[in-house]
């Protein structure tokens, strides 16, 4: 199974005409190719997947994700101890 996680464009730029952004993930900044979905702009949330943001989606939207991989997160640490 594969996780595309969300995040939120802080900045972006061009390595060697490569569209590429730097992705703020709740603390966490990576950069990651933008070719994707070249219609994304700063304060945009992605949705992320092995380096590459494979599609935009809202601030409500990106919230609700991450407070469900939170829960999961939780369940998970609770079982576990």
């Amino acid at each position: 199974m594969c996780l595309g996680i969300p995040g939120k464009i802080i900045k972006i730029y061009e390595i060697e005409h490569t569209k590429m952004g730097r992705i703020d993930f709740s603390g966490v900044k990576l950069d990651v190719c933008l070719e994707a979905i070249p219609e994304a702009e700063v304060d945009d949330y992605v949705i992320v997947h092995a380096g590459f943001a494979i599609s935009r989606l809202s601030e409500d939207e990106a919230n609700e994700t991450l407070s469900l991989l939170k829960e999961i997160e939780d369940i998970n640490l609770r079982d576990n101890n």
